[in-house]
């Protein structure tokens, strides 16, 4: 595949540094809405800088987490990426993208194939509840993706070509431009696989004998794409305003077998994504800040029919009347959800007397839910309304010790569930320069979504599996605790965190008799099992998590363990009693390693020297490591325990061609072996699997971008030397 021209938006040459620059140095602001320095944070965060995205070369998201942090696991299938964060699953896991949420919901999982990994700059992890800064959403945890910015006068573009085995393409494109006060930057991104089969049985969920020759796939095969636009104007050097948009289709392309009730597939899965967005930014001054942002956003899920089906369908005119014998013709869709969400914000960020820094702000959130063969009713509704404050307070003291103090409270009224406060407080105390020991505890509040009142689905993979709504659930809170030290020294960093996350009302898929079921779905779909969203009474992870860092010279080396576990009491309706059940989806031990060699190449200095600008680059390996023991369900089996490695190579080249203005050229080469063990989870379709990787596969990539402007500098590595007070430190 050939690529169009797309926006390159970082500094391609980084020099070479030890940890104490590269990672501690960096700025972070997920953690209390606040610049700070790394170290100076007093939030624990988790970086993933873009120097450890380039070397790594992670082909999605769920890649890229699962390979350089030990806190997440997935299971991706058609309906999403099945994301757990220390126990707890994707609806507890609050995505940003550059600090606004991403709105894109495939049976309750977000599909993360909407963030493409050419643009990510850094990625922030904040663990535990922090509903108080950023409300429902946030009770396990927050990922903010940070994205590159364009913000120099000129014009770039790039292209970003990767193929792997398995007819896996990855395509990035886009333009950046500015000129005056006024920039684009466009982006474009194409994924393709033609997915993979480990195993040909298909479980039967008591059906004898099991099915050997099942057309189903490990992953299926699926095209998406995606267009994204923002605008900027600068008004003067302290205000922006900004408009936004983006489109974002995908199509997952389901095999036909012989099997009637657990092989045959008669549509493919289809979705659609539309956003837009308009705001501003107003600096007050070198500190303060005043922000606005107003955002749309839709999602659609249908089926797209490959063959003559009859389905059950609805009277568009009355919107409840059911047809249980409408015929399908290849090419008809029928949609099953459309959700949309209306968002506005005003934040601002102030500096007050005696060391205070206050960030205050107000939200309001509409969410909107039609599915016509879903929903009784077919369409539902739901808006949250929020007020947050949070103060920082640091103090200095004589031998390098210092407090760093924050404490923040949320008001939050929604229109079923009233009105709820969710206060947080952290604290930083820094012992000399080696040691820190950070400590939180925060409350967390969420809401029951539309789905979880509302929806029903049916799943026929191995028998039909009916999941149903539950419109006498109760909003979930949550208590977390941890307390951390890290010391930091030289080239070596080590972090040590305990947690604990207490949820009460914990909301989760239980099964139920059959005969709790209405009568009406029991006669009309049999089920083999029926699950309903329930409160569970109480559920509790706690866990260690351990990250260790050192580099020597050229050569960096990297741990990360998470010891989790995890407890619910859960009402057993057949027996009239409480019984414990683990969270599904926990696994006791997982950890990644890495090692990692990586040089910068010196420019020739006679041609350095002349009007050509000379040639420069870097050169890089890599050894990863990413394991996790076995992963507990309450049905359908537990998923095994495994280990996979990678091995990484690249190098990157910039051509200046004229020094005096920063014009050049730059390519890099990307290539990769995955799975080098070759190992490949073959349980059959139906039941948990431990890992979907195919087995051994090998990729490469490669990226030209053209410069036309003036020298790229990184707006976030610019501005963390004088935009908060961490520089007096």
């Amino acid at each position: 595949m050939v690529g169009m021209a797309l926006v390159c938006l970082y500094p391609t040459l980084m020099a070479q540094t030890t940890l104490r620059t590269d990672t501690i140095q960096e700025v972070v602001v997920t953690g209390t809405g606040t610049q700070h320095l790394l170290k100076n944070a007093p939030v624990q965060t988790e970086v993933i800088t873009h120097k450890m995205l380039q070397q790594y070369g992670g082909r999605s998201l769920e890649d890229i987490l699962s390979g350089l942090t030990a806190s997440f696991s997935f299971n991706e299938d058609d309906m999403g990426s099945q994301m757990q964060m220390n126990g707890l699953g994707n609806s507890y896991i609050l995505i940003l993208i550059d600090g606004k949420r991403i709105h894109g919901d495939v049976g309750g999982e977000n599909d993360l194939a909407m963030i493409d990994p050419a643009t990510i700059e850094k990625i922030e992890i904040v663990k535990g509840a922090s509903s108080a800064l950023y409300g429902s959403d946030a009770i396990a945890g927050v990922i903010n993706i940070i994205t590159r910015k364009y913000t120099e006068q000129g014009m770039l573009m790039e292209n970003t070509t990767r193929g792997g085995m398995y007819n896996d393409w990855r395509q990035h494109n886009g333009l950046g431009l500015r000129f005056g006060k006024w920039g684009s930057l466009t982006n474009f991104q194409l994924g393709h696989t033609d997915g993979w089969q480990n195993t040909a049985t298909e479980h039967t969920a008591g059906t004898e004998p099991p099915i050997y020759d099942s057309k189903n796939k490990t992953v299926n095969r699926y095209t998406n794409w995606q267009v994204t636009e923002r605008l900027t104007y600068n008004i003067t050097k302290d205000l922006q305003l900004y408009a936004s948009g983006s489109l974002y289709a995908k199509r997952i392309h389901r095999p036909n077998g012989k099997y009637a009730h657990y092989d045959v597939h008669t549509y493919d899965l289809q979705y659609h994504n539309q956003s837009a967005a308009v705001g501003g930014q107003w600096k007050l001054n070198k500190y303060d800040q005043v922000t606005l942002d107003v955002d749309w956003n839709r999602h659609a899920y249908e089926y797209l029919f490959t063959a003559n089906t009859l389905v059950e369908d609805y009277d568009k005119s009355a919107g409840t009347r059911y047809y249980p014998y409408y015929p399908y013709l290849p090419g008809q869709t029928q949609l099953q959800s459309d959700q949309r969400r209306t968002m506005a914000a005003l934040k601002g960020v102030f500096t007050l007397p005696r060391g205070n820094r206050l960030n205050a702000g107000a939200e309001y959130r509409h969410d909107w839910l039609r599915s016509p063969t879903r929903v009784a009713g077919t369409t539902v509704s739901d808006w949250t309304t929020a007020l947050y404050a949070q103060d920082e307070w640091q103090q200095n003291f004589r031998n390098n010790m210092s407090l760093h103090l924050a404490g923040g409270l949320r008001l939050n009224w929604n229109e079923q569930f009233g009105i709820r406060l969710t206060p947080k407080a952290s604290a930083l105390w820094s012992i000399g320069q080696p040691w820190r020991i950070r400590a939180q505890w925060s409350q967390g509040f969420k809401t029951p979504t539309t789905k979880e009142l509302y929806y029903r689905y049916v799943r026929q993979m191995s028998g039909t599996y009916l999941y149903l709504g539950n419109t006498g659930l109760k909003p979930q809170t949550s208590n977390y605790f941890s307390l951390g030290g890290e010391y930091t020294r030289g080239g070596l960093s080590v972090t040590l965190t305990a947690y604990y996350n207490k949820v009460r009302d914990m909301i989760a898929l239980v099964t139920i008799p059959n005969y709790q079921a209405p009568a009406e779905y029991l006669v009309q779909y049999d089920p083999v099992k029926t699950r309903q969203y329930q409160n569970i009474e109480d559920a509790r992870t706690w866990g260690i998590d351990l990250s260790a860092r050192y580099t020597w010279k050229e050569l960096s080396f990297a741990l990360g363990y998470n010891y989790l576990d995890t407890e619910a009491n859960q009402y057993d309706t057949n027996h009239d009693r409480m019984h414990q059940v683990t969270i599904d989806g926990m696994a006791h031990h997982k950890g990644n390693v890495s090692i990692v060699w990586a040089k910068n190449l010196k420019a020739n200095k006679a041609a350095h020297a002349s009007s050509l600008g000379g040639e420069r680059g870097r050169i890089g390996v890599g050894l990863y490591g990413r394991m996790s023991s076995r992963r507990y369900y309450q049905i359908d089996g537990n998923g095994k325990g495994y280990h996979l490695w990678k091995v990484t190579a690249n190098y990157e080249a910039q051509a200046l061609r004229t020094k005096a203005k920063g014009r050049g050229l730059l390519y890099r080469l990307e290539a990769g072996v995955d799975n080098v063990l070759n190992y490949r989870d073959r349980t059959p379709h139906g039941l948990h699997l431990g890992t979907t990787t195919p087995g051994t596969t090998v990729y490469a990539a490669l990226t030209i971008r053209f410069n036309q402007g003036k020298k790229i500098v990184n707006p976030i590595n610019k501005q963390s030397k004088n935009t908060n007070q961490d520089e007096q430190d």
